[in-house]
């Protein structure tokens, strides 16, 4: 393990967890080392198990049941696992010698031992530990074919009332449930290996079911229970394909698994069965599907399912079935068919659909905006400017955005016809809002209508200070009257924030005195400022850092 350095898991952690990691270095416990790997607990927001490989350049990688170790990255844990290795580097050969004579030495215990001696030696450990007794009897049931057997033993693993309180199973103990529960995986893939396949099918269902029910009771932030879900369902599958089971059957499993609540903590996707189905079985699981859909048709898992199906068969005709069925009052499912279509080369069915989502949608101010940009987008490539300034025109007198006006501008410069259209959507700015009307003539560059406008029909301190910003040049003397008024506001507030805000404008004040020409009156200022302001010691220390203080 030698060459290990605290700057591979620096570049392998990031600065962030490395630092954070730092901190869990006392935590560590229970270390084990192996021939090129060493195993700990790390404390966190619970016990952790932490496994930590080296390759031969002493490269690490490894592993951490914490969520974001289960998500492959190097965490804190193994940072401080990595740590506590290096740490130890002197001692690491003499550990790794004795971890290869303790295995070595129990090896050789164990072979020396009669049988009688090794039986009495598993009943014991088995009287004592529950945990391998459960183990050992699910082999056995395996072995003698015991399906009642095995199935009484699932239940007992998926069973999470032992590890509940009043009924829930709380974050700190749903690691040691969910450890038990993945049991019930490796019984099932034991019980097919074993060639009872066909009953493994059936096991692994029931066992599916009773997880589901106990999900909502249990506080899997971690996703350990989706992680057993997704065990099962990887069992299932396995063995389906040992045990070739009834096609029509399986599709008729499949898709009420896909419509159920339980489809997602196994993530089971029926067309991961397409070649155990066959052609018989996919005609099966699709008339299924379908019936599902005709019964509800505004299902979402009925409705995705369908489209899953329609897609992988290129039936794009099913696929805006399903979505016309429920089409979305603000267009959004009329977008989709829209592409659906632009993607299949029918372009034409494709603008149809696209207008029609428009025309359909009582209120532009509710319209997919994405709907909008397809269309005016698809009107712009076809040499449709004239109907695209129409769209984007309806648009922003439905919704008098900034955006919707910068969108509109865009579309009518295109078009050649800006400035009368830019005259009317300012005439509806000013009928409904000036505080819009002065952000999109800033948006215009427009500042001495900006100016106009914000005098006429007023502006908040976040746009009044944007004119002064732009204007301290040209009109520093308006500009310095925005920054008196804010900077006496923000005087009479504490804090780090409100202090970084205050010197930004006494700076702009400053400016505009030189403009001006009036120094000394900005002197007179921040002498009166200071001496108002003098107990704010932070504030003080930021002014004479920026250069703000008195002579």
């Amino acid at each position: 393990m030698g060459g290990l350095t605290e700057a591979k898991p620096r570049a392998l952690a990031g600065e962030r967890s490395f630092e954070r990691g730092l901190a869990y270095v006392d935590e560590v416990s229970r270390v084990e080392f192996g021939d090129g790997w060493v195993m700990a607990s790390v404390r966190g927001t619970v016990r952790y198990e932490v496994r930590l490989l080296l390759g031969g350049r002493g490269k690490p990688a490894g592993t951490c049941d914490c969520p974001y170790g289960q998500e492959g990255n190097f965490c804190k844990h193994l940072v401080a696992l990595g740590l506590t290795v290096i740490a130890q580097e002197a001692d690491l050969p003499r550990r790794r010698k004795v971890a290869r004579d303790r295995t070595r030495g129990l090896d050789a215990w164990l072979t020396g031992m009669s049988q009688g001696e090794l039986l009495a030696l598993v009943r014991e450990e088995v009287a004592e530990d529950r945990s391998l007794r459960r183990r050992l009897e699910l082999r056995a049931a395996s072995a003698r074919g015991d399906v009642a057997g095995i199935r009484s033993r699932i239940g007992e693993l998926l069973d999470s009332g032992p590890f509940a309180r009043y009924g829930y199973v709380e974050y700190a103990d749903v690691h040691a449930y969910a450890d038990q529960a993945a049991q019930a995986v490796h019984a099932i893939r034991s019980f097919t290996a074993s060639g009872r396949a066909a009953d493994s099918i059936a096991l692994a269902r029931e066992a599916i079911g009773m997880l589901a029910t106990v999900v909502d009771s249990v506080d899997d932030s971690d996703g350990r229970l989706c992680e057993v879900g997704v065990g099962l369902a990887d069992a299932h599958h396995e063995a389906c394909r040992a045990a070739d089971p009834d096609r029509a059957e399986l599709a008729h499993w499949l898709v009420t698994h896909a419509l159920d609540d339980a489809a997602a903590l196994t993530d089971i996707d029926p067309l991961d069965y397409q070649d155990l189905l066959g052609e018989q079985g996919m005609a099966a699981l699709r008339r299924c599907a379908v019936e599902a859909w005709q019964a509800n048709r505004t299902g979402w898992a009925e409705k995705y399912l369908m489209r899953r199906l329609a897609k992988s068969g290129r039936d794009i005709e099913t696929v805006i079935a399903v979505h016309a069925a429920d089409l979305a009052p603000n267009g959004h499912t009329h977008l989709l068919i829209a592409r659906e279509l632009d993607t299949a080369g029918r372009t034409a069915e494709a603008l149809e659909w696209a207008e029609r989502g428009i025309r359909e949608t009582e209120d532009l101010a509710t319209v997919d905006t994405a709907l909008i940009d397809h269309l005016a987008d698809r009107y712009t490539k076809a040499g449709r400017l004239a109907d695209a300034v129409a769209l984007r025109r309806e648009h922003f007198a439905a919704r008098r955005t900034v955006l919707a006006y910068r969108q509109l501008r865009a579309a009518a410069r295109a078009a050649a016809c800006w400035p009368p259209e830019r005259d009317g959507a300012l005439d509806l700015l000013r009928a409904d809002t000036g505080r819009v009307l002065v952000d999109a003539l800033l948006d215009d560059e427009d500042v001495d209508a900006a100016w106009r406008a914000a005098g006429e029909y007023g502006a908040d301190d976040g746009q009044w200070l944007t004119l002064a910003e732009l204007s301290r040049p040209t009109r520093p003397a308006a500009a310095l009257a925005v920054y008196r008024r804010l900077a006496a506001r923000l005087s009479r507030e504490t804090g780090n924030h409100a202090y970084e805000q205050l010197v930004s404008l006494l700076l702009g004040i400053r400016d505009c005195h030189r403009g001006l020409g009036t120094p000394d009156e900005f002197t007179a200022y921040l002498t009166d400022l200071r001496a108002a302001q003098k107990r704010k010691r932070n504030l003080m220390r930021l002014m004479d850092d920026h250069g703000l203080s008195v002579p």
